[in-house]
């Protein structure tokens, strides 16, 4: 007689509530399959009670031989229809076409239809398999077990049909799993055991919501996703594995929730399967994989790569996909491997490539990333202390020249950050990694304060000085309080308003339109003055120009070389500036640098010239050297 124990039903039951708790308290995405997988479950959890409850009953000897035949077939129709469900939901995942989704159905329903009706009439009549059973529970188990196969050759044959619609070790995993559950029903059967019926069921259920619905598998690329990159290099390192890491970034489908066609899917498939020995492919954007690989299982990497690189290459040409490719062997991190990101390095590297082109990394971008890390940390302890005399910060000035006076009264105030081991860095190093990281209003308002002290101190020791103009950015203007933090650092310097000019940038659209036109309008008032910065490098609309108060407009160095270039450009740019000269703004060319710029730009109505003619820009305390004393003094 087959031996039972209800351990194995009361421990499938428990690990099914288990299942159902992390199901509750996880954030799994509610697809078609994920419902059908609950189903399953619940499934099995019906099996193992209606299993127990009847052996129970047969062990009292007092149930009725109908109540325990009905058990036993809930038990088998429970099973059966998880498997049943197995196949519908193989079948959601593979995106099979309706035509031969029936197929399957069809097949999955007439063997759950056939061994439920047979099981149910042969065991209550006592005929069929079990007409003269010795021990009906050991003909019950055949009978399963001639089901269990039916079930799987089904998934068997799907699995191998549409084979190129899921990941490989996703298949494999299943169907080990399916495996596994097959030769533990045998093993049981040949040891006259029926306690783990229901146990081998539970198998497959596991191996779905670990490889599909928690594991970082995407299933139909084959990707795990960015969570688990940054462990899998540092469990690599620190065994001493160096890998070779390509990266792959489809600019059309990053930042976006745009799906890839079928065979985009399928050629990114083959990519990671066809050319490296166990290569994982990580996804961290919609749009950008990293395709990662031991480098001692691929000795021949870089003769591998260069073939990929060419069947790529062919796949581009059909395709036409734009992208960027990056190369990078951990054998090039000398240092900090463990904490370096190697996600933003690539995306560091990605910002200085040409889209359709392919980068090996070399040593020296490492370097020059670790460097733009460290400005990155930089600039953000600067704006956290938020200090007004914070060392880091450097003020230098370019003065400009008044030719009415024929005097320079003005400057410029321009950023520089002095850094440790990188000595001063000019503003293009690092105000567009201070504008992405949040920290550039910080800056400009130590700029701007130490601006506003050395102003004090210039007018306390008699010099002539006009003002200092200051640059702002639109985020600095988006800051609620900006208006007051500028009032207020000024009336703190304890110099005149005017003194202080803001220099501002044309607006690209109507809501930075409409908050310079308030932002002017709340400081015009005190004496401010207001520079149109850059005219001349962007689409100017000149009503929204002649709509906002400007004193002072700003022609790029980009004009004043336009007006050397033909007396037609010419006659514009000096027409352009007599338009704002007669609307009582006045004009300052920047970028005069030779005698030539100087002649032209004093022609073409300029009130102020800036440029290297001049002088470079200089630290502000040099100002010194430019400005007169006033003749009282």
């Amino acid at each position: 007689m087959a031996e039972y124990t209800p351990v194995g039903d009361i421990l499938v039951l428990s690990i099914c509530i288990v299942f159902g708790i992390l199901i509750r308290v996880s954030f799994i995405t509610q697809t078609r399959g994920f419902r059908i997988f609950c189903v399953m479950l619940g499934m099995v959890a019906i099996a193992a009670c209606s299993n127990a409850v009847a052996h129970v009953l047969v062990n009292a000897h007092t149930a009725p031989y109908g109540v325990i035949t009905a058990l036993r077939v809930l038990h088998f129709s429970a099973l059966f229809s998880n498997l049943f469900l197995f196949i519908c939901y193989y079948m959601a995942t593979l995106h099979i076409e309706p035509r031969r989704r029936r197929g399957y159905l069809i097949a999955g329903a007439v063997g759950l239809g056939g061994l439920v009706g047979y099981m149910a009439v042969c065991s209550m009549l006592g005929a069929g398999h079990f007409k003269n059973a010795v021990d009906p529970m050991q003909a019950y188990m055949q009978l399963f077990t001639a089901g269990y196969l039916y079930f799987l050759f089904i998934f068997v044959v799907m699995s191998w049909h549409y084979r190129g619609r899921i990941f490989r070790q996703v298949t494999m995993g299943v169907l080990a799993s399916c495996g596994i559950a097959f030769v533990l029903l045998l093993m049981q059967s040949r040891h006259a055991q029926s306690s783990y019926t229901t146990a081998s069921f539970l198998f497959p259920a596991a191996a779905l919501l670990y490889l599909v619905h928690t594991n970082p598998y995407d299933i139909e690329l084959g990707t795990v996703n960015a969570a688990a990159f940054d462990e899998y290099v540092k469990y690599n390192r620190r065994r001493g594995h160096e890998l070779l890491i390509m990266s792959l970034l489809l600019s059309e489908f990053d930042n976006t929730e745009k799906k890839y066609p079928a065979e985009i899917r399928d050629q990114i498939r083959h990519f990671a399967t066809a050319y490296f020995r166990g290569a994982v492919l990580f996804q961290v954007s919609n749009g950008r994989m990293l395709l990662t690989m031991k480098l001692r299982q691929n000795p021949d990497y870089e003769e591998t790569m260069r073939k990929s690189l060419e069947a790529f290459s062919g796949a581009y040409a059909v395709y036409g996909l734009d992208h960027k490719i990056v190369i990078l062997s951990t054998l090039d991190v000398s240092d900090d491997a463990d904490q370096l990101n190697y996600i933003e390095l690539i995306r560091y590297v990605e910002s200085k490539m040409r889209l359709d082109t392919v980068r090996r990394v070399p040593h020296s971008d490492i370097e020059d990333y670790r460097t733009h890390c460290r400005i990155i940390d930089e600039l953000a302890d600067i704006a956290a202390r938020s200090d007004p005399d914070d060392e880091r910060v450097l003020v230098y000035c370019q003065p400009v020249l008044n030719l009415r006076t024929g005097r320079y009264d003005t400057a410029e105030a321009l950023m520089r950050l002095k850094l440790d081991k990188l000595g001063i860095l000019p503003p293009g190093r690092f105000i567009p990694l201070a504008e992405e990281n949040r920290c550039v209003t910080a800056l400009t308002m130590i700029i701007l304060a130490k601006t506003c002290a050395e102003i004090r101190r210039l007018l306390d020791d008699g010099y002539e000085l006009k003002r200092i103009s200051v640059n702002f950015s639109m985020i600095d203007l988006r800051e609620p309080d900006f208006s007051e933090h500028v009032s207020e650092i000024i009336k703190r310097s304890g110099i005149p308003s005017g003194k202080v000019a803001i220099e501002l940038t044309e607006s690209q659209n109507e809501r930075d339109f409409m908050l310079v036109k308030e932002r002017i309008g709340e400081l015009h008032d005190s004496g401010i003055k207001f520079y149109l910065d850059d005219f001349g490098t962007g689409y100017s609309n000149f009503d929204r120009i002649m709509e906002l108060p400007f004193d002072i407009i700003k022609f790029d160095r980009s004009l004043v070389l336009a007006s050397a270039e033909d007396a037609e450009k010419r006659t514009m740019v000096s027409y352009l500036a007599q338009m704002f000269s007669e609307a009582h703004y006045s004009v300052l060319y920047e970028g005069v640098e030779t005698d030539d710029d100087q002649r032209r730009c004093t022609e073409m109505c300029a009130k102020y010239l800036q440029g290297y003619k001049f002088s470079a820009p200089v630290p502000i305390d040099r100002l010194r050297d430019f400005f007169a004393k006033t003749a009282a003094v």
